[in-house]
């Protein structure tokens, strides 16, 4: 396959993938297994145009909460995003600093679509019985900021769906509410996540041998992508629930299983 094609394939699966509950990080390392493996600084740029694109489509909603700091409801909700963000990066930047790597096969990535599918199905389950409530707690956030490190440790466990059945279990039942809270978490976590990254490679003089023009490709494929992606989800997911999303993971993994038992 032509290597702009690959490219730009592989920056339409992270702009698909980042914000949906279905694990960008398996379906890009399950997709190099055939595309062919990229660079940490081309897997680097892709995500931060994912992070581009939800930053554009909450755009509003950032600019409200930035300009309306008076406001006690909005200082609150910017306060929790703050305390979710800081746990994330108290607790994640040593498991980064122990010299954690992703791993190379697809089996780990596959049982955790499976498991991670059989419990978003659960969680959603559970949390529908306490109601519709839309706040966000303190509990809350720091249970959000402790879920992406999670889902950092294990690929294929997917940030957002971590993130958010986590805000629903623990009193943020509201589908949308829970999404919002953890789409605007991740924006600070992916932009510092993503930066601590590009210095690491830095440091480590392992930027040079790049094809920009693949680069940038992909980069403008992942943050269009991406926005269409969250403009959608964020209209879906007032009137449906999540679990065409897990049934997704559980079959994917259930096959990646099945027909790669030995893992590559």
């Amino acid at each position: 396959m032509p290597d702009l094609l690959a490219a730009l394939l592989l920056g339409i699966i992270e702009g698909l993938t980042e914000f949906l509950p279905i694990s960008s990080t398996g379906h890009l390392l399950i997709a190099q297994h055939w595309l062919g493996p990229r660079s940490d600084f081309f897997n680097i740029v892709i995500q931060a145009g994912a992070i581009l694109a939800v930053t554009l489509v909450f755009r509003q909603r950032l600019w409200e909460l930035a300009t309306q700091l008076h406001v006690p409801a909005h200082r609150d909700y910017v306060a929790k995003i703050a305390v979710a963000f800081l746990v994330t990066a108290v607790v994640g930047l040593p498991v980064r600093l122990a010299g954690w790597e992703l791993p190379e096969t697809v089996t780990p990535i596959a049982w955790a679509l499976v498991i991670g599918g059989l419990w978003m199905l659960l969680a959603e389950h559970y949390a529908e019985k306490r109601g519709d409530i839309a706040t966000v707690s303190w509990k809350v956030a720091v249970l959000v900021g402790l879920a992406q490190v999670v889902a950092g440790v294990f690929p294929g466990t997917s940030r957002s769906a971590a993130a958010i059945f986590v805000a629903m279990l623990a009193g943020t039942s509201r589908r949308s509410s829970a999404t919002e809270f953890v789409f605007l978490v991740g924006i600070p976590t992916m932009f510092a996540a993503s930066g601590f990254a590009f210095v690491e490679l830095v440091l480590d003089d392992a930027l040079g041998g790049e094809d920009w023009t693949a680069v940038a490709l992909a980069f403008t494929a992942a943050a269009a992508t991406g926005f269409v992606v969250v403009r959608w989800l964020m209209g879906y997911i007032k009137a449906h629930r999540f679990t065409g999303f897990a049934l997704y993971r559980i079959v994917l993994g259930l096959l990646l299983l099945t027909l790669m038992p030995a893992g590559s």
